[in-house]
């Protein structure tokens, strides 16, 4: 019977051990230009809550982030994004954000 509760409480504790570690991996379409985009963009979500990791590959324009749901969400991770001016997926650049880019950043910019 104790090692029943043994294994009871070894297996509960490590279920919460996973979940608390688990990581979901985002991909963002986005309209980033050159390299100063992908560090201006790898910049922002590498700084947000709960990110692990962040790189932006300029070819695809993709950025991938791997992230803990338990700390930030997929549209939060976006509006970063839209907040240093550029498009995130179906979420805009703001507006305002992107006349603070440097002019080859900018839409048409290249």
């Amino acid at each position: 019977m104790r090692c029943l509760f043994f294994i009871l409480l070894a297996s509960s504790c490590s279920l919460g051990y996973c979940q608390k570690n688990k990581f979901d991996t985002l991909f963002i379409q986005t309209s980033a230009l050159c390299q100063d985009c992908k560090q201006r963009i790898e910049s922002s979500l590498n700084n947000q809550r709960g990110v692990k990791y962040a790189e932006l590959d300029l070819d695809t324009k993709v950025a991938i982030c791997v992230y803990r749901p338990a700390k930030n969400t997929a549209s939060c991770l976006r509006l970063a994004v839209a907040k240093v001016g550029y498009d995130a997926d179906d979420v805009k650049a703001y507006p305002e954000a992107v006349l603070l880019l440097p002019k080859c950043c900018q839409p048409g910019g290249h």
